[in-house]
């Protein structure tokens, strides 16, 4: 365990990362979600996170209320990422020790996290599955 509290997010984390963009409908996300088991996506505009869109938040379009008629299917599917996606997000950087991710995971509930480098450009992904093969790796040593 004590290997754990050494290593720092660029060991673990995802690299290439799947981004979308804020114009895309969620029947197209919701397809890339059930193609690539994702989670979460990056939303991309001119270079640039902008924000991160989740299973959670397609989810968020079907919660009602008795005051609120529920809408068709197609009708919220055919909404735009940008309209429901997170644009304040929690983001590491490589740098970024593993201990302080599993933290931020616990105490916000998320499952994965962007990382930005220095000049807030996207570097990658990490995941509760990186944190937990970490948690894995250092065990046998």
């Amino acid at each position: 365990m004590y290997r754990f509290l050494e290593q720092t997010v660029d060991g673990y984390m995802t690299r290439n990362v799947k981004v979308v963009r804020r114009d895309r409908d969620l029947l197209e996300l919701s397809e890339m979600f059930e193609a690539d088991d994702f989670n979460s996506y990056p939303v991309m505009d001119d270079g640039q996170v902008v924000g991160i869109v989740t299973k959670f938040d397609i989810l968020k379009c079907f919660a009602f209320t008795p005051n609120q008629m529920l809408p068709r299917y197609h009708d919220l599917m055919s909404r735009k990422i940008g309209d429901v996606m997170t644009p304040e997000f929690i983001y590491v950087s490589p740098d970024t020790r593993l201990t302080r991710v599993l933290q931020i995971m616990v105490e916000h509930r998320i499952r994965s996290i962007i990382v930005l480098d220095g000049a807030q450009k996207l570097v990658g992904i990490i995941a509760r599955e990186d944190v937990i093969a970490a948690l894995k790796a250092t065990a046998r040593d």
